[in-house]
């Protein structure tokens, strides 16, 4: 594909197709599968005088998506990305085991990743699986089976490192007078929910806010898991109401709930979230015919708005969601579970305005790597350069 400019966390991806309860302070990873997960690739494909090409894969619940990229002055430059429904995690809530055929599809979406990363002669990359392989009973010899079949080591992340690249990823897009945020990212199994105290940042933005985790829950409920639990085509009322109760209990869990509650009385907390159900409230409130990242990305809803589309979507029947071009066949029986998720947290915690985040852990990964390695610090000199509307600093 073309090749895309982009800073940290703000990396420009042509999305080909619609689809898509330990809590505490964040420490360092600890992982598990993969040998590290940290993959080198043979270089065979990289041109001489251009610098090193990272990747970021993510293997979730639905999605495996791919992102390769290249540093910049003062950030990256997407040069490919890949992303397949694969839905992983179908049935794993109910009988704890990866399907065969749900392997299958996954195992096919990482042999077109592998082939990308051979091509592209990556040097560094980080191959992560989150909660489908978390869960399943079968999650490790999955993992082995991916390496024997494709090559790709994949490392299982835990909960606490999904949440802190969920923050790396989506940084860049915080309201630079913010006194904190709530940074939610809704998964296929999972849900991840950070706050970030802003109140003594000093002037610190982009990545340097991961160091201001104050708390952060990861709910065991995520669009894959919920909508099987309760349906996801014919959704009633009532059964959008038992999902959001099935999510909000979940909540309870969260550390310092009170201390958030507080500081979003101060009315300079907005929330911030990364998931398909909310980039498709933003689509579907900007009317639009055809699914812009361009213009989904960095959107900002106010809080009346964010409930008109969750009813509106509530309301569409079935068919009719198929039938949208922001939601489509893939994700019609998924958004509603979503928005359930979505309205747990609403209704614990009413911020006014939401910001809009189609990016979130593969852009995370790219900027850790990046800034592990020094490839911004290395290059700040010379004169800086404006490549996008939205400035996204490592």
């Amino acid at each position: 594909m073309p090749e895309a400019r982009g800073r940290p966390n703000d990396a420009v991806v042509q999305k080909a197709r619609r689809s898509d309860n330990p809590s505490g302070p964040i420490s360092p990873d600890k992982s598990r599968g993969g040998r590290g997960g940290l993959h080198r690739a043979r270089s065979s494909g990289a041109r001489a005088g251009n610098a090193p090409l990272y990747a970021a894969l993510d293997l979730g619940t639905n999605n495996c998506r791919l992102l390769i990229a290249r540093p910049e002055e003062r950030g990256f430059r997407v040069v490919d990305a890949y992303s397949r429904i694969v839905r992983l995690g179908e049935g794993v809530g109910s009988n704890r085991k990866l399907s065969d055929a749900a392997m299958d599809r996954a195992i096919d979406a990482l042999a077109q990743c592998h082939r990308k990363l051979a091509d592209r002669g990556v040097s560094r990359s980080r191959l992560i699986a989150t909660e489908a392989c978390r869960a399943a009973e079968n999650g490790d010899d999955f993992i082995d089976r991916v390496k024997s079949e494709t090559g790709l080591a994949l490392e299982v992340v835990n909960r606490e490192t999904e949440a802190r690249l969920a923050v790396a990823g989506c940084a860049s897009l915080v309201d630079l007078d913010a006194d904190g945020v709530i940074l939610f990212d809704i998964g296929g199994g999972s849900s991840e929910i950070v706050w970030l105290d802003l109140r003594n940042r000093c002037g610190a933005r982009g990545y340097a806010l991961t160091r201001f985790i104050r708390s952060w829950i990861s709910l065991p409920v995520g669009v894959v898991n919920l909508a099987e639990r309760h349906g996801g085509v014919h959704v009633t009322p009532d059964i959008f109401e038992a999902m959001v109760e099935d999510a909000a209990n979940h909540l309870a869990a969260f550390s310092l709930a009170h201390n958030l509650t507080e500081a979003i009385s101060s009315g300079r907390v907005h929330m911030l979230g990364t998931s398909g159900t909310v980039t498709t409230l933003a689509g579907v409130h900007l009317g639009l015919k055809r699914y812009d990242r361009r213009r989904v990305d960095g959107t900002w809803l106010a809080d009346g708005d964010v409930a008109r589309m969750i009813d509106q979507l509530r309301d569409m029947p079935y068919e009719a969601r198929v039938e949208n071009p922001c939601i489509g066949a893939d994700r019609a029986d998924l958004v509603l579970a979503g928005c359930a998720i979505l309205e747990a947290i609403r209704r614990r915690w009413t911020c006014s305005r939401l910001r809009v985040a189609d990016r979130g852990l593969r852009e995370g990964i790219l900027t850790e790597l990046m800034a592990a390695d020094g490839v911004w610090s290395n290059r700040r000199s010379g004169h800086r350069h404006h490549r996008s509307r939205q400035r996204n600093e490592p």
